[in-house]
């Protein structure tokens, strides 16, 4: 039973709210408060056009980004993602490349912000206040991000609230005449503006790199993500067509400061201050959110040794302060050398290019067939649309013309050079590409990310669909005393017998499955523990057959390369089979009991138990399930005499277990409940918690 991963990992402390203000925080800046006035410079009244093109390439990213951080919330994002799919040397091209382009945009955020204090403050040199700026967001993100993701919801609520005023102030004011000449510009030059204007939107998904450190990732991902998303479509159109709509082209083009000219058009001088006020909060906002996102490349590329190790270290707050310090050191170096227009088109190249391989990599985690890769959301329309999410990016590119063309290339050559003289003589593992090879009949199997991808499923745990606890609860007992033991492959062909009966499968054909299993090495043992199973077509949901042994069966374990290990006694073995269409199911439910069993007192609590119920109720979910025993006189009272179905219990809670005077009672609605009788309830959390809190237990 693989032990789980000893890395130090990084505390699960965003919640959905954090998700979905990191993400539209790091959408929601330069692209709206800087990049309309560049953008005018080529597409003129177009700009509103080109930021709508723009988020096209984005969308088949961010559904796949989305499905592989639920498959894989591990910090390093699209590193990560890349470097498991596609092996590490593209990992690394990836990794060191997102970095320098999350680097730059956080650069282009700060340019941003002191071009709107110089509206107040003309004599502070905008790159000066750049640099204070990125050194005042490092120090925030030293102290974790907990504290740093509460800032981010703050600022990026109160940059909602002003961007909605400009636009109930703006919309019913514009200018028809201002988008007279709409496509003057051509196709050709709308395409690179929105290439150009690409970067507004990449910040959307940047919250993948921190998916280590989001709680319950499955479900507070894509909802953070998809809401972002769509606020941020919503406010582009909207925002930029005031833009266009209230100032003139003349004015517009080249300006800086775009949204504070159309709100001093607007709103006077007061309204100068209210946006100015919203770029702030949204500069900050992508400032703090890019630092927290691009601080954890380093981390997760050293954890697989492609950067020094000193990019690994945490703090007592889990906080990767190398990583930061290295991020704050060259935004300042960016910010010194390069101008903003030259920031934004680099930063939206290489991002093109990465999130064309992010849709590759979905196609190569899909087709190299691997059980482990277990997302929680899968991506719509495949292949199709992560077909179209591959070939986009690069018409986008292209139109962009040939300084971010070899910008990009650089970058790859960079990663290409760092992997082949620093990280290839380090790393021994390959990617999911490998196991499509493998499948094709073309290499041999790598099972290295198998491993890794179970000990993310086991972290994960089970899904709301999954019916651990129903087959537990319904799992038969083999309790053997001492002196009746046999061999294993004798109790192999006992369970099989049993478990014949409810199954399309004989009992010869079960215990050849069992023992085949364990001659190949795909049967888990240790600590005591043997966790023998198969997956059969043909059944609805799992079954499961548990055996204690007093004083132990000895098992002949053989590991994946066919070497016999010393025989070692276990007292502890859950025969599971399940159905073959759902082997995702299966290994979720082997994960779950791999996590339980590595309990240091499990084994103790197992041998020590006195009933078949309470063996069962050391394998059930703490969360999930409530013991109580009926006494005369206590908060149970009123359910001695009582048949189950008239019991005063949640419709979706269940009894499970009845143990009644040395014996187990099979629960039935008519069963009428006795003093004494212990009983074992499963429910939903909530439900759990609410009967716990009524009737104690």
């Amino acid at each position: 039973m693989a032990e789980l991963n000893k890395e130090k990992r990084l505390r699960k402390e965003l919640g959905l709210l954090d998700v979905y203000a990191i993400a539209t925080g790091t959408t929601l800046s330069a692209g709206i408060f800087l990049l309309p006035g560049l953008a005018a410079v080529q597409a003129g009244p177009a700009l509103v056009l080109a930021y709508l093109l723009a988020a096209v390439p984005l969308i088949p990213a961010m559904f796949c980004v989305v499905e592989l951080a639920t498959a894989m919330p591990r910090a390093g994002g699209v590193y990560y993602f890349l470097d498991r799919s596609l092996g590490p040397g593209v990992g690394t091209i990836g990794g060191l490349g997102t970095w320098i382009a999350l680097i730059l945009k956080v650069a282009f955020a700060l340019v941003g912000m002191g071009a709107y204090i110089g509206l107040f403050v003309p004599s502070v040199p905008i790159k000066t206040v750049a640099i204070g700026l990125a050194l005042v967001l490092g120090a925030v993100n030293l102290l974790g991000a907990k504290k740093s993701g509460k800032l981010q919801v703050l600022l990026v609520l109160g940059l909602l609230a002003i961007l909605g005023i400009f636009m109930g102030g703006g919309l019913p004011r514009l200018n028809g005449q201002h988008f007279e000449g709409f496509l003057d510009a051509g196709l050709a030059t709308i395409l690179s503006t929105a290439g150009f204007v690409y970067i507004s939107y990449v910040g959307v998904t940047k919250v993948a790199s921190l998916s280590e450190e989001v709680k319950d990732p499955e479900r507070n991902l894509p909802l953070g993500v998809f809401l972002a998303l769509g606020t941020s479509i919503l406010f582009y159109g909207l925002i930029t067509t005031v833009i266009v709509g209230v100032v003139p082209m003349e004015s517009l083009k080249g300006n800086l400061t775009p949204v504070a000219e159309a709100a001093g058009i607007l709103f006077g001088r007061w309204g100068v201050a209210m946006v100015s006020a919203a770029a702030l909060f949204a500069f900050v906002s992508v400032a703090n959110a890019g630092t927290m996102s691009a601080s954890r490349y380093p981390l997760a590329m050293s954890r697989d040794r492609l950067l020094p190790r000193v990019f690994r270290q945490l703090n007592r707050k889990k906080t990767p302060v190398p990583g930061i310090l290295a991020t704050m050191t060259i935004i300042v170096v960016v910010l010194l050398l390069l101008d903003p227009a030259k920031i934004a088109k680099l930063a939206s190249a290489f991002q093109l290019l990465m999130f064309a391989l992010v849709c590759l990599a979905v196609i190569v985690m899909r087709e190299s067939r691997i059980e482990a890769y277990d997302p929680g959301y899968r991506s719509p329309f495949y292949p199709w649309m992560h077909l179209v999410g591959i070939f986009l990016p690069f018409v986008f590119i292209w139109m962009m013309g040939p300084l971010p063309s070899l910008f990009t290339l650089a970058l790859v050559c960079l990663g290409g050079l760092w992997y082949f003289f620093f990280g290839r003589s380090r790393v021994n593992r390959s990617g999911a590409i490998f196991h499509l090879f493998a499948r094709l009949g073309e290499q041999g199997m790598d099972s290295g990310l198998e491993q890794e991808l179970r000990h993310i499923m086991r972290e994960k745990g089970l899904r709301e669909e999954d019916p651990f606890d129903q087959v537990v609860a319904n799992a038969l007992v083999i309790d053997l005393a001492e002196g009746e033991e046999g061999t294993f492959d004798e109790l192999a062909a006992d369970v099989a017998e049993h478990l014949s009966k409810p199954l399309p499968a004989s009992a010869g054909e079960l215990t050849r499955g069992f023992l085949e299993a364990t001659r190949i090495g795909a049967t888990p043992v240790s600590k005591g523990v043997c966790l023998p199973h198969l997956r059969l077509f043909g059944i609805d949901q799992p079954e499961m057959v548990l055996v204690r042994s007093e004083a132990g069966i000895h098992v002949d374990v053989t590991d994946v390369h066919g070497e016999h290990s010393p025989s070692e006694p276990v007292f502890s073995l859950f025969f599971l089979v399940s159905p073959e269409e759902d082997p995702r199911q299966h290994l979720r439910i082997l994960a779950q009991l791999a996590e339980r069993v590595d309990d240091e007192r499990f084994l103790d609590d197992w041998r020590e138990a006195k009933t078949e119920q309470e063996l069962k109720e050391i394998l059930l979910r703490d969360d999930r399930f409530l013991s109580l025993t009926l006494r005369q006189g206590g908060k149970t009272n009123h359910f001695i005499g009582q048949r189950l179905k008239d019991l005063p219990i949640p419709e979706t809670a269940l009894v499970a277990l009845i143990h009644r005077r040395g014996q187990i009672v099979v629960p039935r609605g008519s069963t009428q409940l006795q003093e004494g009788d212990r009983l074992t309830v499963l429910g939903e959390p909530a439900e759990i918690r609410h009967l716990r809190a009524d009737l104690g237990g």
